[in-house]
């Protein structure tokens, strides 16, 4: 298959269990959620997505022919002597799981990654993925219910994402992040509050924009 790639870039993860590792970010095009246009969103499963996953006019993006040309293009941007620093990959969207595909995992992982994927539940999880983060989103029904962990944004005003919903899945963490939007004091407050009171949930925070990184 052809893959669309909105952006390759080398940073350090911002989010949950794996906050400041360094990575190479493969964000794909498109989401089942959100078309990711803004006369969209109001009617949108998802409507709080900060992410640009538009087109393939981002650092490094473009269509890819093969998984081969893929890994290719995600080693170019690890640096150079460093490969027994545990290379990693964050594949992330929109939502990345429409496009990463048994083909691209073999190719990622004979050009040395590990590949993290972050997705939004909807889409049973391919075979190989060795770190598997679900960020469930409104009223979207979650179908991969196990993985390392669980990641859900909060508040979220649908009943079907509150964090009971998620307590019976199995996954090895549990974070709340609070919802970026005008209200982030009030939300990480809340956040706090319910992390404190409802162990094993843990607080989560993008601290990626917290220091002013992509």
């Amino acid at each position: 298959m052809t893959y669309s790639v909105k952006e390759i870039y080398y940073t350090l993860q911002g989010e949950g269990a794996q906050t400041g590792r360094p990575a190479v970010f493969l964000r794909f095009t498109g989401c089942n959620l959100w078309s990711g246009r803004e006369m969209h969103r109001a009617e949108s499963v998802c409507r709080f997505c900060d992410t640009d996953f538009v087109g393939t006019d981002g650092p490094g993006g473009g269509k890819f022919e093969t998984a081969s040309d893929l890994a290719a293009a995600v080693r170019q941007a690890w640096p150079a002597g460093f490969d027994d620093a545990a290379p990693y990959v964050v594949c992330t969207g929109g939502e990345p799981l429409l496009q990463l595909d048994s083909p691209a995992i073999g190719a990622l992982h004979d050009a040395g990654f590990q590949i993290g994927v972050e997705s939004n539940g909807t889409i049973s999880a391919p075979a190989g993925i060795d770190w598997l983060c679900i960020s469930p989103k409104g009223r979207a029904a979650v179908v991969q219910r196990t993985g390392d962990e669980l990641k859900l944004v909060y508040p979220q005003t649908e009943p079907d994402a509150q964090p009971e919903m998620f307590a019976d899945m199995r996954f090895d963490h549990f974070f709340l992040q609070p919802l970026d939007s005008p209200e982030r004091d009030d939300n990480t407050q809340s956040v706090i509050d319910f992390c404190l009171s409802n162990p094993p949930w843990k607080l989560s925070l993008q601290t990626h924009k917290l220091i002013g990184i992509d």
